[in-house]
């Protein structure tokens, strides 16, 4: 038996080198990188007869081994059938050769045993190589005549020498791992979090208390969970929720001064989704710039010409004022009204009302972009929404970039933690809140540290809804894969 070496830069040069060495029907005993390429030992068909004994041969434990293809036919060797290319099945284990033959090993040494391990990945490896070699001769045989000879060489050469898997090549298996790890991950850190909450609640009962109060007034789990894993150490229970709405307070971004609105001027647009208050707080902050600049500093512009009455309500509001209302319906008509406002202090923009998950956002925001005027947005955010909604209302209108937002419809909600959540999470420039239908009475320049008290002062009628001590290391688990969000990384303590 002759075994061969075969080093090459890659599989595939290796594997040719073998083909040319000894013929398509070569034997690979290992496949194994090295720092210089790849290693393949390797052995001529004809050689492997020297591992198989003689009829009737047995081996030192007295069990009689396997006679040879050509001893079991009976026929005369110009008639007997080619070895087939592909082994039924392994060896079980290293069998010693006829007398005489040469031997890779001595039975029983270290070498041997290790062999004798490694055989079934050897030929395992052994088969794929003879199966692909079959299937390139059939294809070979199948092939047209007058087939190009690059096209035969095309469909001799291994594809890879990586094994596929039901169809799947090794990318797809290693991504499909991946996404199991993944998975397991998640479930891990989830129940994680959930024993290790379970003890600080019996070990720090204060937290407890500090997490269902901001759970009742509608904050998230994972701000809830930020906040309180930060409280300080030795707080007194009369101190610490003073502590938590100081936190609150410092992370809502609001105006300083009315001033910085109202000074400055430009043009405004209200956008948002439907039925929201775009038209009643648009009519509100118009009665303010009219008491600041006057009427003729100030220009209404509208573009909601699918709600019926809507074009009107914003003409009975700026009849009041004394100030023209203008509609435009597409980004030539807002262009050209833009161009004959543009003496005016102040231009607010009426949008019309369109939900966040509809494709119209984006071709509200592009006549806005194209108007050829820097338009400064202000989002509505409705106060009684649920904090997944308001969250995904944010991602869809913050496209082009958002100037700040109103809070509206305050005095409806029950709690208000949802949206102060949203707006601390991402860093929304709050400017003004809105409490009621009247104008212009009922907007207020945002204060922070009152937000932050009324959060937990706001009278509740959501018991049926709260978490109960025993939920809350549930509630807390899930947190676990969240504690990254770049909004909540942001949130300072002070």
């Amino acid at each position: 038996m002759n075994v061969k070496k075969f080093i090459a830069n890659s599989s595939r040069e290796a594997w040719r080198q073998v083909r040319e060495a000894l013929g398509p029907d070569a034997v690979i005993l290992s496949n194994r990188n090295i720092p210089d390429g790849v290693e393949i030992l390797a052995m001529a068909n004809e050689d492997m007869t020297t591992l198989v004994a003689p009829t009737g041969a047995r081996d030192p434990s007295g069990r009689p081994q396997a006679a040879s293809l050509q001893q079991q036919s009976g026929l005369p060797p110009a008639q007997q059938p080619r070895r087939p290319a592909l082994l039924s099945s392994p060896p079980a284990q290293a069998r010693p050769a006829r007398e005489g033959a040469p031997l890779l090993d001595q039975p029983g040494s270290e070498r041997s045993q290790a062999r004798a391990e490694a055989a079934p990945a050897a030929d395992a490896r052994v088969w794929r190589s003879r199966t692909r070699d079959s299937g390139n001769a059939q294809r070979r045989a199948a092939a047209p005549a007058g087939a190009p000879q690059g096209q035969e060489q095309e469909q001799d050469r291994p594809r890879s020498a990586l094994p596929e898997f039901d169809g799947k090549d090794y990318d797809e298996i290693l991504s499909e791992v991946m996404s199991e790890i993944r998975s397991m991950r998640g479930v891990l850190e989830t129940q994680l979090a959930e024993i290790s909450w379970g003890g600080t609640q019996k070990r720090e009962p204060l937290k407890g208390i500090v997490l269902k109060e901001m759970l009742a007034a509608g904050f998230s789990a994972s701000l809830s969970r930020l906040i309180t894993e930060n409280l300080p150490a030795n707080s007194k229970s009369q101190d610490i929720m003073f502590w938590v709405k100081s936190v609150l307070a410092r992370n809502l971004n609001t105006l300083a001064n009315e001033n910085e609105l109202l000074e400055n001027g430009g043009v405004f647009a209200m956008v948002g989704p439907t039925g929201v208050g775009k038209t009643t707080t648009t009519a509100k902050l118009a009665a303010r710039c009219v008491m600041r600049h006057g009427s003729g500093k100030l220009a209404l512009i509208t573009t909601d010409g699918y709600r019926i009455g809507g074009y009107e309500q914003l003409r009975i509001y700026g009849k009041i004022l004394g100030v023209m209302v203008h509609s435009v319906k597409d980004e030539t008509d807002l262009r050209i009204a833009l161009e004959e406002l543009k003496g005016k202090h102040t231009v607010l923009i009426d949008t019309a009302g369109v939900g966040q998950r509809d494709q119209m956002v984006a071709e509200q925001d592009a006549m806005l972009t194209g108007a050829g005027v820097d338009i400064k947005r202000l989002l509505c955010l409705n106060a009684t929404a649920t904090g997944g909604t308001l969250n995904e209302v944010v991602h869809a209108y913050s496209s082009s970039g958002l100037a700040g937002c109103i809070i509206t419809k305050l005095d409806e909600a029950a709690t208000i933690g949802n949206v102060l959540d949203v707006v601390i999470r991402h860093k929304l420039n709050l400017h003004y809140v809105a409490n009621g239908q009247r104008v212009p009475e009922d907007l207020h320049v945002a204060n922070k540290l009152y937000l932050a008290d009324r959060a937990f002062k706001q009278k509740r009628e959501t018991a049926p809804f709260e978490f109960q001590e025993g939920e809350l290391p549930g509630v807390i688990g899930p947190t676990a894969m969240s504690m990254n969000d770049k909004g909540l990384r942001e949130v300072s303590f002070g």
